[in-house]
Parts: structure tokens; sequence; C-alpha cells
């Protein structure tokens, strides 16, 4: 190991101290300080694995899949390097690897999983020369003023798996997203597909809040012969003759038990198996099929992978179930129309009428763009709410969207600090044991989980470890 890469690395690691010292989550800044100093530290630092790293990367479901994938390697005895805060840029990747660096040489893990922005999955590809897999679940609208549309992002992951440290990576694309499907067709070998079989999970049509429409070859709108989530589901073109590709891990007989749980037979090369979830809906289906996906192409026992997933619970915020003053918080992430509009068919299998705290903010990290909300479905709820609590930077806007469904106003209360909508929602009369849902955007998630850490209901912001 070079000495300035061994000195570079000490300073990273002051500098990350330091800045938790000032109360950062030192996620992201000892790498970003470190590529600073040594933009090759990636690549330097990823070599010391023994078994290689793995890739990534959706706008849906990163963070629980990686979760789910951690889990079924853990029952292999697979140490792993993983960003598991979900800080997947490059300064994120870097201060995981650095936090694994032995100061004289080696590595405390034996494969890198990285979870990783859609962005960067270009850049992340190229400097851990060579990953052994590349993982792709689902390209939804997401932050316009950031990431532009579907297209843009689309073109840049055709390019990074074009290029020469990723041709040789084994490719695990969902089969049910077209977008994300085209992206094999110009591989000859290395493409393993994941998809949906149930057509009675099937929706009466394609949403209007749906991406994906068009074939990318000749223009032509797609025919949908099944709609699962989105623009995900089985599909053809009527123009050019294109078609889903057939999927060698898939899920069948799925059973879907409101926000608790859920449950389907996994098919894979290797056989099939039962697996039960402890996480709600159709789109954490989706996560688990594709850290299937991923272990068998990693060549994973199908013992392990079922363990691994029946183990697997919700990562930080998704669908994370907490208790507070003796009522049960379940923190739902929304984050764009296709996350919302899932999280609310779950929500809308629970009986009963429900207390919903929505936290709308529109930080960079969420998009300043956040009319998303007029294109997500809150209409499927709007009869079943008994109160409605808006925090956030755009907590009025969250209201008017409510009212808007059918909300009736007198059920909605606005109140944009944070902690006293909290208080306010969390102590309303009339609760009658019933769960506080909380559905955050991203910023807004993390200042909730922060708030609940300060008042000591959870260890860590975080984390949902300890």
């Amino acid at each position: 190991m070079a000495r300035g890469l061994a000195m570079k690395m000490a300073l990273a690691r002051g500098l990350g101290a330091l800045s938790r010292l000032r109360g950062g989550a030192g996620t992201s800044a000892p790498g970003k300080a470190l590529l600073r100093m040594d933009p090759e530290a990636i690549g330097e630092l990823s070599a010391r694995l023994p078994e290689g790293s793995v890739l990534l990367s959706a706008t849906n479901g990163k963070t629980t899949t990686a979760t789910m994938i951690a889990s079924i390697f853990s029952h292999e005895g697979l140490r792993l390097v993983h960003n598991r805060a979900g800080a997947n840029m490059a300064g994120g990747i870097a201060s995981t690897l650095l936090a694994a660096a032995r100061p004289g040489g080696g590595i405390d893990g034996e494969l890198g999983l990285f979870e990783v922005d859609e962005m960067w999955l270009a850049s992340i590809a190229s400097q851990l020369r060579r990953p052994r897999a590349i993982l792709l679940s689902n390209l939804f609208r997401d932050q316009l003023d950031r990431y532009g549309e579907l297209e843009t992002i689309a073109a840049r992951w055709a390019y990074a798996l074009r290029d020469d440290h990723t041709r040789e990576s084994a490719l695990v694309l969902n089969a049910d997203d077209p977008v994300i499907a085209d992206l094999g067709r110009e591989r000859a070998r290395g493409v393993l597909y994941f998809g949906i079989e149930d057509q009675g999970l099937s929706l009466p049509g394609i949403a209007h809040a749906a991406d994906a429409k068009h074939c990318r070859r000749c223009g032509a709108p797609y025919v949908f012969d099944a709609i699962y989530l989105g623009h995900l589901g089985h599909y053809h073109c009527p123009g050019c003759g294109q078609t889903r590709p057939h999927p060698q891990v898939s899920a069948e007989q799925v059973s879907l038990e409101g926000v608790r749980a859920s449950a389907f037979t996994l098919r894979t090369p290797a056989g099939s198996e039962r697996v039960t979830l402890a996480l709600p809906g159709l789109y954490n289906v989706y996560n688990a099929l594709a850290a299937a996906a991923l272990a068998s192409a990693l060549q994973v026992p199908l013992a392990s992978i079922r363990a691994g997933l029946r183990d697997a619970r919700a990562a930080f915020g998704r669908a994370e179930t907490l208790q507070l003053d003796g009522r049960e918080l379940r923190i739902l992430l929304v984050k764009n129309p296709v996350g919302a509009n899932e999280v609310l068919r779950t929500l809308a299998l629970e009986p009963g009428s429900h207390d919903v705290l929505a936290i709308l903010n529109d930080n960079i990290a969420d998009g300043r763009d956040v009319s998303w909300v007029w294109d997500a479905d809150f209409e499927l709820l709007a009869g079943r709410v008994r109160r409605a609590t808006c925090a956030g930077t755009r907590a009025a806007e969250m209201a008017l969207r409510l009212k808007y469904a059918g909300v009736e106003p007198r059920r909605i209360v606005v109140q944009p600090d944070l902690a006293t909508a909290l208080a306010r929602a969390s102590g309303d009369a009339g609760t009658s044991g019933r769960p506080l849902y909380a559905l955050p955007t991203y910023t807004a998630m993390l200042s909730l989980r922060e708030l609940l850490a300060r008042r000591g209901h959870i260890a860590s912001a975080m984390s949902t470890e300890g």
C-alpha cells in the first residue's frame, strides 16, 4: 500500500470525526475529503475486496433491496462492505470503503455491496473497475429538476453498460420495466431477468401517472397485457414486435397482507420456494425479487435466499414500525407518484379509518418541484381518513391536495413545524389505539427520525440498528 494513500486516509478519517462532532452524520464527508486528495481512492480501496463488488440502482427501492441482499449474504457467512446508511454517491461509497480499510493494508470485508444513485452509476461502475454484477430494478419519474426525464437516465445507463469496465459484469434486470429490459437486449450473454408472473394482481388499466408507455425502438404505444405497478407489467409492441423478456427469476402466487407482510412463490433456475416477507406491498415483492435475482446470478443457494428474505427487516424509514408513547407509528416513505401510489394501495388494504401524518418537503434532496403530489392517487384513501396532519415546508400544498382528493377539510390540520405536528398527530384524542401512518418525503423522513432519536424513541436517525 502506498504511504501516500495511508496518510490521506488518516486525514480523511480525522475530517470525518470532526464532521460528526459538529453534528453531521459522517456518512459522506470522510469520503469526499479522501476523493479530493486522491480521486482514484475508490478503485484502490475496492481492489482489496477478495470477492469483488456488486452495484444496484433504481428510482424506488434501492435501500430496501440492498438491505434484503445483505440479509441473504449474511446467511452465506459473507462479510460485506456495504453503504447501509444509503449514502449512495461517490462520497458515501468512498466513506464506506474508508471505514472498512485497514491502515496497514487489507480490508474488513469480502464483497462490496453498493447502492448507487441513478446519476452516479456510470462513474461509480468505472471507478470500481469491473464490478461482478449490476442490478437495475426500475426507472420512474422522480426529481425532474435534477434528473430530467426517464430517457436521460436510461441513456446514461446504456452508455455505462457499454463501457469496458462493465462489459463483463453480469446484468440483473427487471423484465417488467420496458426501459430497464431494453438495457439488456444488446448483450448476447450474462443477463438475468426477473419479473412477476401473477395475472391476479393485474390492475384494470395503466395509471395516468405511469411513465414508459412507448417503445424506445419504434415509438409505438406499448400494449400492456398486465399492469402491476406504474408502468411495470407484461407488454408488447404492436409496431416492431418487441416483447417483454421471459424472466428466469419470478414471483408467483403473490399474497399481500396490508401494511404488515407479504408472501410469494419464488421460482429460480435452481428451483422454487415459498417466501414470506415481514414487509408490505407489491413494491417490496419487487424488491425481494430483485434481491433474489442478484443472489441467483452469484450462485447463492436457494435456501439462503429464502432465509435471507424471511429475516429481512425494513430499512430505516421504509415501512418501518416504531412505538411512540404507547402508540404504533409506521413510517412509509413517499417521494414520487408511483411510490406514493403503492403506499396508498397498501394502506387501502387496511380496514377502518386512518390517522395520517403527511410531511411534504421541497428541499434539494426531495426535488424543488412538488407538483408530483397531484399525480399521486390520494383519492384511494379520501373516504378513509379520520385525521390528516400536514407538516413540512410545503404543508399547505399537501393539505390542498388532500382537500381536492376528497378529504373533508375539517379532518385536515396544517402545522408546518414537524415537532408540533407530530405531537398533535400522535396525541390526538380518540385514537383508540389505531396506528399513526407517517408519509414523509426523503428529507422529511430524515428529520422525523432525527426528532425521534433526540427523544429516545430510536437509537440512531440513520439506522434501524440498536
